[in-house]
């Protein structure tokens, strides 16, 4: 949503203009936030703008729960048949990727029955874009982050933004607020149901980046 899609997902990066606009919103607003499926270390060494509050893990990282679940996550990553090199551990979560497998309708049947086992073993597994994610079944998500961290400023106006299923949480997070604008940061492989729901689509993180500029 902020930086290109890349190969491997280790390889993306903000562009300079993307974290120079990011530095302008923390001095004009009360609460610039990112809420990402990375791990919270990794979002604010990428991100790199001093005052954005980065909640990682889906927001999982603001649930206090969710920490007694490390070790099985680890140990069901380690455990899975899937490429290491394709495998992401990222604290609270696991993100199989399938981008650039030569034939994807297999690798889903793969990642199927991966989603299957991790679902025996209590754990939650939901398909992404060109991912099978893997996490807690503590009932936290994007959405319940976000709606966290307004309440905790009491904050009644608000603009989330998101390119994937998890960032439908997002927007639901923000009904019944004074204002809320959604928007939904097209790309192909972005589900119909976001930009349904969203109320602004705008078409990959450069248009997004000109939205930002805007506001």
């Amino acid at each position: 949503m902020l930086a290109p899609i890349v190969a491997r997902p280790q390889d993306a990066a903000l562009p300079p203009e993307t974290r120079a606009e990011l530095t302008r919103l923390v001095s004009r607003y009360a609460l610039v936030a990112v809420v990402s499926g990375r791990a919270g270390d990794d979002v604010r060494e990428r991100v790199g703008v001093d005052g954005i509050v980065c909640a990682g893990s889906h927001g999982l990282e603001l649930e206090p729960q969710a920490e007694e679940w490390r070790e099985t996550l680890a140990a069901f990553a380690a455990a899975a048949p899937w490429p290491a090199a394709q495998t992401e551990l990222k604290g609270l979560s696991i993100s199989f990727h399938y981008r650039g497998r030569a034939d994807e309708r297999a690798a889903v049947v793969e990642l199927e029955a991966i989603a299957a086992e991790a679902r025996e073993q209590g754990l939650a597994a939901r398909f992404g874009r060109k991912v099978l994610e893997v996490l807690p079944t503590v009932g936290s998500n994007k959405g319940t982050a976000v709606r966290h961290l307004l309440e905790e400023r009491g904050l009644r106006r608000a603009l989330a933004a998101g390119d994937d299923t998890t960032d439908i949480d997002s927007f639901t997070a923000l009904d019944g607020l004074e204002l809320a604008v959604r928007v939904a940061v097209a790309a192909p492989e972005s589900p119909q149901l976001l930009l349904e729901v969203a109320d602004v689509v705008v078409e990959g993180p450069g248009a997004f980046l000109e939205l930002l500029q805007e506001l």
